[in-house]
């Protein structure tokens, strides 16, 4: 069973890793083939330098995120078949025993992976996004971040870890549901306390300042029936030049965020339309369905350890020796996202349709026009492609074509409420 067990995995690996390469390279044709010239529908709105320049940091981000692709699926043979997690267990088993034993063994196989993960993630700030004129993040600020969500990780993560271990080894053949009931409290209460306690250890946040904008969004949220903890202006600017908005927070804790860069480059009435678009997420409950599903998919997930957690086969076909909770852990976490790649269009298609009635919202309680010159700034001001390649974007795009977005937004009635 455990060398069968061996078989499937590394099958599933390969063939994981080759469509992966594959749609990379399929995405980096499809958008050089159609660097020299502006779609149609963008040709009078975005200059052919700017589309080229989105092609350029496409290609750029892709190529990267191939070699990532490859170094990841090196960490992941080298920690399971290679010995790696074998040779972890060996040293920490001596050292350590229970509970710590096993926080040593997570935090250890989370620091290798993070350590593999640097070197992208240089090249990706200092390189890439210097090199396309995004890059506002100092060296300084770069190794400030990493301090600090280390410390967060090491602060947070410990009693978590502690929890969950003991529940798996005290809580008899039904630990998975203690669990995830554990796992499902920690993850509301971050939702709670994260826009007060941790987002503000990263970013600056001023309440907006009073004026036509301020007027034009409180006069939304009033039509909308929307509640808020505030408005507040995040320095994004620090870091980078990418604009965005978001809601962060739930229940009575949500604020509105807006990037200070997004301000700088929309319109009042552009920004309302964007704003509309994210309430459309809560009108339809958005957030809600996706807490759901995903609090589904864990309990699901944790059943599915349940049953591996004692099986002999699981560990030795992963090319681990010894037999706990930690190391359970820690090879379902690693393997699982190789056998549930498959479902990844299925999680796309479902966030673009969320996508399609945010907008329809948005274009009935502000304007559909608006919507679509924010888009545009958006897509030209983020250096996003206009011409992805359709398949690369079913597997992995949370959002529509930019095309098919603002086909569909045209086709909408457009009233300003």
């Amino acid at each position: 069973m455990a060398s069968s067990f061996t078989l499937i995995f590394l099958a599933a690996v390969i063939l994981t890793l080759c469509v992966r390469l594959w749609l990379a390279r399929r995405q980096m044709a499809c958008v050089l083939a159609h660097r020299g010239q502006v779609p149609a529908l963008f040709a009078e709105r975005i200059p052919l330098a700017a589309h080229q320049k989105a092609a350029d940091y496409t290609v750029a981000r892709t190529r990267l995120g191939m070699l990532a692709i490859l170094a990841e699926t090196a960490v992941l043979l080298g920690l399971t078949l290679g010995g790696g997690l074998a040779a972890l267990h060996a040293f920490w088993d001596t050292r350590l025993d229970g509970l710590w034993y096993g926080v040593a063994m997570i935090f250890s196989v989370m620091v290798i992976s993070g350590l593999v993960d640097l070197p992208f993630a240089l090249y990706r700030q200092f390189v890439v996004e210097e090199r396309f004129g995004f890059n506002r993040m100092t060296l300084r600020l770069f190794l400030s971040d990493l301090a600090k969500q280390a410390f967060l990780a090491a602060v947070i993560g410990t009693p978590i870890l502690l929890a969950v271990l003991w529940l798996m080894a005290a809580m008899g053949e039904r630990w998975w549901l203690y669990v995830w009931l554990f796992w499902s409290a920690v993850n509301l209460l971050i939702l709670f306390i994260y826009p007060t306690w941790i987002a503000p250890l990263f970013n600056k946040f001023s309440p907006l300042e009073d004026g036509e904008m301020k007027s034009r969004i409180e006069a939304l949220l009033q039509r909308c029936g929307f509640q808020s903890k505030g408005l507040f202006v995040m320095d994004g600017s620090k870091r980078s030049s990418h604009g965005n908005a978001y809601f962060t927070g739930f229940g009575r804790s949500k604020r509105i965020v807006f990037f200070d860069t997004l301000l700088s480059r929309l319109h009042p009435a552009e920004i309302e339309a964007v704003l509309a678009h994210e309430l459309g997420h809560f009108s339809h409950r958005h957030v809600l369905k996706r807490i759901i599903l995903l609090f589904a998919l864990s309990l699901a997930g944790l059943w599915l350890l349940g049953q591996l957690v004692d099986a002999p086969w699981f560990y030795e076909g992963l090319g681990v020796p010894a037999r706990n909770t930690a190391l359970a852990l820690i090879l379902f976490f690693l393997v699982i996202p190789v056998f549930v790649f498959p479902a990844s269009p299925v999680m796309s298609l479902l966030s673009r349709r969320h996508e399609f009635e945010a907008d329809a919202y948005a274009a009935r309680h502000a304007n559909a026009e608006d919507l679509i010159r924010a888009l545009v700034k958006l897509y030209e001001d983020n250096a996003s492609t206009l011409t992805p390649d359709r398949l690369h974007s079913l597997v992995y795009d949370s959002h529509p074509p930019a095309a098919e977005r603002i086909d569909h937004l045209r086709l909408q009635a457009s009233p300003c409420a």
